[in-house]
């Protein structure tokens, strides 16, 4: 598990890396004249959150990816997440919600709220709300960066969000929640289950992309 604090910081880095700019619309709000970028929809957030907390699907989507184009940076960086304790030791698992992979975010998110850092919109009606949109402060981005050049161990999650982000492309959460859904220990987890571990499949993923390499490269000489 996870503190509330990591978990503030940890969705700061995202929403920094991941977030898009305002519109016309948005920039003329005299509320959000501060605002630097957003992150639109929570359940995108989520979706992009699972891959950064689970290192396995990570890698393992990343050598779907790689299996589709054999783009050989993808299988690269996915060798270099399963070859380490990477998906063991910053594995924080998520419950399999109704949507897909979910945990409560709300208290983490009012960290970055009270501090300055960010503003939830919601749109929607009194009765319904239909979407949360989260915008990103200048004062967020300025402490995002602080964070990671005081404290250099947070430049992890720079650089996994960078390959989160490669793996989403232009997708919206619902597109990215039927991309997860995929891979069938995510989509066979109970509902209310923390959705389990996939790191031995993943790697022996890995082995058999890497001997059928070198099967290639031998037949090549």
């Amino acid at each position: 598990m996870t503190s509330r604090e990591q978990d503030a910081v940890r969705l700061l880095l995202l929403i920094d890396g991941a977030c898009e700019p305002l519109t016309g619309a948005e920039m003329a709000m005299p509320a959000l004249e501060q605002a630097v970028g957003v992150m639109r929809t929570q359940v995108k957030l989520q979706k992009l959150d699972f891959w950064l907390r689970n290192p396995d699907y990570l890698a393992n989507e990343l050598l779907t990816a790689y299996e589709a184009d054999r783009e050989e940076m993808l299988l690269e960086i996915a060798g270099r997440i399963l070859d380490s304790e990477e998906p063991e030791v910053r594995r924080y698992p998520m419950l399999r919600h109704h949507f897909g992979a979910y945990e409560w975010l709300d208290d983490a998110l009012a960290v970055l709220r009270s501090a300055g850092l960010l503003i939830r919109k919601r749109r929607g009606t009194v009765d319904r709300v239909r979407q949360h949109d989260y915008f990103l402060l200048e004062h967020g981005r300025h402490v995002a960066r602080e964070i990671v050049r005081q404290e250099p161990a947070f430049d992890y999650y720079v650089k996994r969000v960078e390959e989160v982000l490669r793996l989403a492309g232009e997708k919206s959460g619902s597109e990215l929640k039927r991309q997860q859904y995929l891979t069938r220990e995510y989509a066979e987890t109970p509902r209310g289950d923390r959705i389990a571990a996939i790191s031995e499949q993943a790697r022996q993923r890995l082995a058999a992309f890497r001997q059928q390499l070198q099967v290639q490269e031998a037949g090549g000489a």
